[in-house]
């Protein structure tokens, strides 16, 4: 597990009520149309984000009564498998209202999920805002510094059991250059864009590739294109 200092777990706690707040605001807004709309993960609608996203505080004795509630969930094969029909679960189990305010009460609490670090609680709610924003034409701001936390930590976690949830993008081979913050990994031809964009690219989104430019970003969008 990574360790943080006081102030750097301030910042991140910080970061994760500051973007679960906005969110819960965003979801306040959308017809019962909008809620059913595909999120940007694939199988995914606005309403099974959402739902998941009131999940983020498991431990292993409530994902254990979760199970017991839900045996089905038993037969999912995979992690992600485990993780999609574990929020169509709570997406049917809860009214929309309901989701909201369960985003909203995490709001202060430090409990994140088992096995897991406060890193990728922030993650989760960065990227899957932007999961349910993009399909639906919507702005929802990614805060640059919070952007760059996460993105460092799925930088330094790719290819352990962290970045199996995550579609892997052909990102070996560029340079990946934040332009609104102090952020750069990796070697080769650059790809430059809003840090809210590389993150996206590294936790296997392209929905914000028109945001990037640089001479690998035609290249990448053309690898990207052939990988589908």
């Amino acid at each position: 597990m990574t360790t943080m200092t006081q102030a750097d777990a301030d910042a991140v706690w910080g970061a994760i009520d500051d973007q679960r707040t906005r969110t819960a605001d965003l979801l306040e807004q959308l017809t019962a149309e909008q809620w059913d709309h595909p999120s940007l993960c694939q199988g995914w609608t606005v309403r099974h984000v959402a739902a998941h996203l009131t999940m983020q505080q498991q431990r292993v004795r409530d994902a254990a009564a979760f199970i017991a509630r839900n045996p089905r969930i038993l037969r999912s094969r995979t992690l992600n498998a485990t993780i999609h029909d574990s929020a169509v679960l709570q997406a049917q189990a809860l009214p929309s209202q309901e989701i909201i305010s369960r985003i909203r009460a995490m709001t202060g609490s430090r409990r994140h999920n088992a096995f897991v670090t406060p890193l990728e609680t922030l993650t989760d709610i960065l990227v899957h805002s932007q999961d349910v924003a993009i399909p639906l034409g919507l702005h929802l701001t990614m805060r640059p510094t919070a952007s760059a936390i996460a993105a460092t930590r799925r930088w330094d976690t790719r290819g352990t059991w962290l970045a199996k949830v995550f579609r892997r993008l052909p990102l070996d081979g560029y340079r990946l250059t934040a332009t609104d913050t102090d952020w750069t990994r990796g070697q080769g031809p650059e790809v430059a864009g809003p840090v809210g964009a590389l993150l996206l690219l590294l936790t296997g989104r392209s929905a914000a590739l028109e945001q990037l430019t640089g001479e690998g970003a035609a290249d990448l969008r053309s690898a990207l294109s052939t990988s589908v």
